[in-house]
């Protein structure tokens, strides 16, 4: 899937923010600062160094090829966007059925719903901060574990309170794998194949929606599938969670047994040593069998290891400390709103508000709106007229067409996914973002005005697939504006902000759907719009080196 760089891309390729760049590119920064510098490819070689050469990040990554090495981590860490997939949706499936087995009204639905996102938001920006601080893989592993425990754990809960803490706790965990391992992976990848390799790796998202359908379809309408554990009747649907979790839980082991800590890190960290010997291994994999000798060279790495230029200042009172802590954590934040980050940093506020308002309000909702399809065999909102209260209603039999629905839905991400792949590196991410997000926008407005429950299964399909092209541009438009000292804080700080706008789609979705439908859906297609017109703001990226 080899890329090809045309001459009149150079100044795409060009670092986003070195000093040459901010100079002409950036009139809008406050002060005309410089906040990051990157060293640049022609630095000048250290005469006591001899004859070896020492290499930028880009140079090292080049060198140690492309190959193997790349394959295998786009499956690991496709593994742990997968679980991290499947622990966000599953809560859509199971609420068909254990909305009788908890009692759960349409409000206590969208608290159900919001809870995993509530975590989400929590743990997006900590993460995100100690996993630039720490270090990724460190990061990964604790939060992909959380994720995993909790997550089974909800499947024991009783009441419906324990439940909701226990989908909190793991939503903190979801929080902390979703923007870091997009950071993790993003720092292996050679620059001409970066955007087609993320696009690559975020289709494994697609692959966990399909998994928690099918699992959901296989599990949920079998419901001899149960069993008791003292006085607590597991239910399919306590089954489905509980296997749910293990994605999460295997993703971790991976990570703790296996994977190498990001080379990129590790440089900014001036851990020379540490980084070579990821990129020998890295070298070695790639190059097995073609006889080439990992070749010997230094690293361009930071002048100031992290972790240590403060460490005396925390040495006081119990509230100095935390006071220290708390300014270093929102230090982040003031930097990516701040010269020349600014303006593209607002504009992705704007984006990951309008789509997580749009997709997860919309999405975690199928489920219950193809219900009233099946019910009704009109269109999603055309059952508003039915009560509100649900305890008269019955659960079972399960209505297994439900879950096929959902399943073809799942399925209809993969166009949209090779559709991303394939022309990534040619247009770049900021093209496919507005012009994904325009088409959504159309899309639901096509949804709410149709009438007949086949038409609304198309159009649902098309929303999909159009969809996960916006989400699939913003992974790597995200990793490319931001420097490695911000890139996990700002995923992580952009993710939190998206839960916002997830739980309060899930609210305004639980409140009206029995009321007044039309308000959250005509909502999400404003809002994709919106979104869509706001991301032609963006700089271009396509090919840019990472700084």
């Amino acid at each position: 899937m080899s890329r090809h760089v045309h001459s009149g891309d150079t100044e795409a390729r060009e670092p986003l923010l070195t000093g040459d760049y901010l100079e002409t590119h950036e009139p809008d920064s406050d002060e005309g600062e410089i906040i990051f510098e990157r060293m640049a490819s022609n630095i000048t070689r250290d005469a006591a160094a001899g004859t070896q050469r020492r290499l930028t990040y880009e140079e090292a990554v080049e060198e140690a090829g492309f190959g193997v090495f790349h394959w295998l981590l786009l499956v690991v860490c496709g593994w742990a966007n997968a679980s991290d997939a499947v622990e966000i949706l599953c809560v859509s499936f199971l609420l068909p059925t254990a909305r009788c087995d908890l009692s759960l009204s349409s409000s206590d639905m969208g608290l159900l719903t919001s809870s995993i996102f509530l975590g989400m938001m929590v743990g997006g920006y900590l993460w995100g901060y100690l996993a630039d601080q720490r270090g990724r893989c460190r990061v990964l592993v604790v939060s992909l574990t959380i994720n995993g425990v909790f997550g089974g754990l909800a499947s024991l809960a009783p009441w419906f309170w324990l439940f909701l803490l226990m989908r909190f706790i793991s939503g903190i965990g979801v929080g902390g794998s979703i923007p870091v391992i997009f950071s993790y992976f993003s720092e292996f990848m050679p620059r001409l194949r970066r955007g087609a390799m993320i696009s690559a790796l975020a289709t494994f998202w697609m692959a966990g929606n399909i998994l928690a359908a099918g699992l959901a379809w296989m599990v949920i309408p079998r419901t001899w599938v149960h069993f008791s554990l003292g006085s607590l009747n597991l239910q399919s649907w306590r089954v489905f969670v509980m296997l749910c979790s293990v994605p999460s839980l295997t993703s971790a082991l991976i990570f703790r047994l296996l994977m190498p800590e990001s080379p990129k890190f590790l440089m900014e960290a001036a851990r020379e040593k540490e980084a070579i010997h990821v990129f020998k291994v890295m070298f070695e994999l790639n190059m097995r069998g073609k006889g080439k000798d990992f070749p010997k060279f230094g690293l361009c790495i930071s002048s100031k290891p992290r972790g240590k230029t403060d460490e005396t200042r925390t040495r006081g009172s119990q509230r100095g400390r935390l006071a220290h802590i708390l300014i270093q954590g929102l230090m982040p934040v003031k930097q990516m709103f701040k010269g020349p980050l600014r303006s593209r940093s607002l504009v992705l506020l704007t984006i990951f508000y309008c789509i997580s308002f749009g997709f997860y309000g919309l999405w975690m909702w199928f489920p219950v709106l193809f219900e009233r399809m099946e019910s009704g065999g009109g269109s999603p909102c055309a059952n508003v007229s039915l009560p509100s209260s649900h305890q008269n209603q019955s659960c079972y039999p399960v209505k297994t067409a439900v879950y096929m629905e959902g399943f073809v839905i799942a399925a209809s991400n993969l166009p949209g996914n090779i559709f991303t792949i394939l022309m990534m590196d040619h247009t770049g991410g900021k093209a496919l973002l507005s012009g994904s997000l325009l088409l959504s926008s159309l899309t639901v407005f096509l949804i709410y005005v149709i009438q007949t429950k086949v038409q609304s299964l198309v159009l649902s399909c098309v929303f999909s697939s159009v969809s996960v092209i916006t989400w699939n541009a913003l992974d790597v438009v995200g990793t490319e504006l931001y420097p490695t000292q911000l890139r996990s804080s700002a995923l992580g700080f952009f993710t939190g902000v998206g839960r916002v706008a997830a739980i309060t789609g899930n609210v305004v979705f639980g409140k009206l759907v029995d009321t007044n439908c039309a308000v959250p859906v005509l909502m999400v297609s404003a809002l994709l719009l919106t979104g869509g017109l706001v991301a032609l703001l963006l700089p271009q990226t396509k090919q840019t080196e990472l700084t």
